[in-house]
């Protein structure tokens, strides 16, 4: 699966402002991302609201890569946004991430 393209870079925050296995809340044009630091110092990030309920993700648990919802614990791989299992069955949307100048930048079409 090729990595999605992005048509407008968007600086979200400091580097340092996610630690390792967290997640943060990034809201900008009207939308909701999730911001993700993993154990191995990589960032993603994914749409910040869970498919299942429209909760905010960064409210969340971070865990070996996935991410559970704070209301009814469905999880995700945020890595790829695929759904891990009921009560969530649609895939989170990703988005690509690059980090310059220590700022963590996304990437939104």
């Amino acid at each position: 699966m090729a990595a999605p393209t992005a048509s407008q870079w968007i600086d979200a925050c400091d580097r340092d402002d996610i630690d390792e296995e967290d997640v943060i809340r990034f809201d900008h044009d009207g939308r909701t991302f999730a911001l993700y630091r993993s154990p191995d110092d990589a960032y993603f990030a994914t749409d910040g609201l869970c498919t299942h309920e429209k909760v905010h993700l960064a409210d969340g648990l971070v865990m070996d890569n996935i991410i559970e919802c704070p209301k009814h614990n469905g999880r995700f791989d945020y890595r790829t946004g695929e759904a891990k299992g009921a009560p969530v069955c649609v895939n989170l949307r990703t988005y690509p991430v690059k980090v310059e100048d220590g700022r963590v930048w996304i990437g939104i079409d």
